[in-house]
């Protein structure tokens, strides 16, 4: 632990599923209370909440304003993942609550899992994993695949820290890139197509990776999909809102775009029938951060922010609706 608070005891609410690092990331300067979900928020006892000062949020788990609301001393809540559509910013922000999550630490790890998606989907290794398995190839070669990345142009959704990293990978394998976004990125060479639709039409490839939230709902509808074309291949990577399930299924079933890359969906866990009966589509229980390195790396994140707040220094990760002022 790199910091020292002050002899004061500090009330934090553990909030999701139990973590090791989390559990025993805290000298005993801190009191933990923990709960697991939302619906457990009151078996808590009233004198307790109105002692928490800051909340460890472990898991994708509701922390609006009916979870924020109960707890008058809060001061900061750090969030487990980059996206934290889950966390209602506007009324901590509102209310004086900071609030962190755990980007930078995770770049890399979902940058892979995002080009080995791509791959696959274009390639279908599983298809193939299933061809050797089943003992088909006795009977004859594996049919050559459709897709390749040889011949691809991409368009990035998003040019964040993981987009960036995407787009490192593609380089290296020399893969024409462009993206779009509401700005175009500082640094960034790629040409920045600030409609959307335009460059669908540009390109072959959409790889998604937005936050999600109402500003990014659907934002992948039906005229994007028939602007990518019957050629086109869509991997998300980002949130399943982000993506008009109903449409891309329509397009996959109809030959409106050629094959789909999907780690996250519109109702996680649940995935539609549909999808799952589909040969041209590859289904990922959201993993896109899942090694035990990476989340190790997230949920440290969590208590070093937890930490360094309550020690007197800036959070390390603030979001950039709760910007840190005078520390």
């Amino acid at each position: 632990m790199a910091s020292t608070v002050s002899s004061e005891k500090i009330d934090l609410l553990l909030y999701g599923p139990s973590k090791r690092i989390v559990d025993e990331g805290f000298s005993d300067q801190f009191v933990l209370h923990k709960v697991e979900s939302f619906a457990d928020l009151d078996t808590l006892d009233a004198g307790v909440a109105g002692k928490i000062r800051g909340v460890a949020i472990t898991d994708s788990i509701p922390a609006g304003a009916p979870m924020q609301s109960r707890f008058p001393k809060l001061e900061i809540m750090a969030s487990f993942g980059v996206g934290y559509d889950h966390v209602d910013s506007t009324y901590a922000r509102e209310h004086g609550i900071v609030v962190t999550n755990t980007p930078d630490v995770l770049t890399e790890e979902v940058a892979d899992t995002t080009l080995g998606l791509l791959i696959a989907t274009l390639r279908e290794f599983v298809k193939a994993d299933k061809y050797v398995r089943s003992g088909l190839w006795l009977g004859g070669k594996f049919p050559l695949s459709v897709g390749s990345l040889r011949d691809r142009k991409v368009g990035i959704v998003g040019m964040g820290r993981i987009g960036q990293a995407i787009g490192r990978r593609l380089d290296a394998s020399l893969v024409p890139v462009v993206y779009h976004s509401r700005n175009p990125a500082a640094g960034v060479k790629y040409k920045h197509y600030p409609d959307l639709i335009e460059m669908a039409k540009a390109v072959d490839t959409l790889i998604v990776i937005v936050p999600g939230g109402a500003s990014t709902l659907k934002m992948i509808n039906a005229d994007v999909l028939k602007a990518l074309g019957p050629r086109g291949v869509i991997v998300n990577v980002a949130r399943g809102s982000v993506v008009d399930e109903p449409a891309l299924i329509a397009a996959l079933k109809s030959g409106a775009i050629l094959a789909a890359g999907l780690d996250v969906f519109a109702d996680e866990p649940k995935v539609p029938d549909e999808l799952k009966t589909m040969q041209n589509v590859i289904l990922l229980p959201h993993i896109g951060s899942a090694s035990v390195y990476t989340r190790n790396a997230m949920d440290q994140l969590i208590v070093d922010n937890l930490i360094d707040w309550f020690a007197g220094k800036p959070p390390l990760t603030p979001i950039p609706e709760t910007p840190v002022k005078g520390r």
